[in-house]
């Protein structure tokens, strides 16, 4: 006659519970350290981050995510980069909630509010900045490290060794209450936990899998560098107009790339249709344009002159007016063709008309 599993009574859980607590307890450290030393860095040890005059100011990061964001979580930038009251409060929630929750987590304080919080921000980090990394997706690595390590901390609550056991042990009716359940580090039934954890393993297989295809395949399609490629720049190049004197404009959006280091064009050319130059701007010619010939869409991460020509960040977003390249010049109503050179060699051409 087959027999009943064992009934686990309350004292069985609640010693189960602590020793899952003793077995996290290095998790918990690093999850809470990774938060409260984001949050302290720009609270604290380099405020500079959360000034908007000092060149390590946050948004130039965040404009950086743009390309590559997810689910349209470029758009959300693009509308906080162009509103900095929101820009800067949200940056400031961000900060103090990784700053709170991270100490939380350090302390075993409300645990499983705290880890909720490190998931949501753990997503945010991956719908934003997932697909940078130029040597390996560096971004990604941590938004689903911080996943999974946030969910086991959710599931196991703070353990023996943190404040909510040192509250549950001066007030053992917390046990009880459904809030300090869910939020503090109340023990779960065996059942409880078993469920909630295949739930939670099968979002973690989900959210790590997807992003992973979806960023470099190597699951359902062949390995590739992703989307948006985070290492080589590239210049999404639009709207491009040519005056009889010979005058340029276009929109020029840097759209990949590692934010580690700028572009460079050092050279650009206008092409008739029969492939010869009808203009060039040298690597001179185009550092030594004034600054009013950059209309930037952002004040952050902008094309601007640079010591090899014209510079500028992942993210950024200009109308860019380039004078004529000599007197006397009079073009044709005849398609021209806009050729950007970059430092690496690379070319971006782009079709002018009057």
């Amino acid at each position: 006659m087959k027999s009943s599993p064992p009934t686990l009574t309350a004292d069985d859980t609640r010693a189960a519970w602590r020793q899952l607590g003793f077995v996290l307890l290095s998790v918990r450290f690093v999850q809470g350290w990774i938060y409260w030393g984001g949050g302290s860095r720009r609270f604290i040890y380099a405020p500079s981050k959360l000034d908007p005059h000092a060149h390590s100011w946050m948004a130039n990061k965040l404009q950086t995510a743009m390309p590559g964001a997810l689910l349209g979580m470029g758009h959300v930038v693009d509308y906080l980069l162009r509103h900095f009251t929101l820009l800067y409060a949200g940056l400031i929630i961000v900060s103090a909630a990784e700053l709170l929750f991270g100490l939380f987590l350090l302390l075993g304080f409300m645990t499983r509010l705290s880890a909720l919080v490190s998931i949501g921000l753990s997503i945010l980090l991956m719908m934003l900045f997932g697909w940078q990394g130029a040597t390996c997706i560096d971004e990604w690595t941590m938004a689903s490290a911080n996943f999974g390590m946030g969910l086991a901390l959710w599931l196991g609550g703070g353990g023996a060794i943190s404040i909510d056991a040192w509250l549950l042990a001066r007030h053992p009716q917390l046990a009880n209450q459904r809030w300090f359940r869910w939020f503090g580090s109340g023990p779960w039934t065996a059942e409880r936990l078993r469920q909630w954890s295949v739930l939670g393993a099968a979002a973690t297989v989900l959210f790590v899998v997807s992003t992973y295809n979806y960023f470099r395949g190597s699951v359902l399609t062949p390995f590739h560098s992703g989307p948006v490629s985070p290492a080589a720049h590239h210049l999404r190049l639009s709207n491009g107009q040519v005056r009889a004197d010979g005058q340029v404009r276009f929109t020029a959006y840097l759209d990949a790339g590692t934010p580690a280091a700028p572009a460079n064009i050092i050279r650009a050319d206008v092409l008739d249709t029969h492939a010869r130059i009808v203009e060039q701007w040298d690597s001179a010619v185009l550092a030594a344009l004034s600054p009013r010939a950059f209309f930037n869409d952002y004040a952050y991460n902008r094309f601007r002159p640079g010591y090899a020509g014209i510079t500028a960040a992942v993210g950024a977003r200009a109308r860019i007016t380039l004078p004529p390249a000599r007197h006397g010049l009079n073009l044709s109503a005849a398609d021209y063709a806009l050729v950007l050179h970059s430092v690496n060699g690379h070319t971006f051409t782009l079709t002018l008309r009057e």
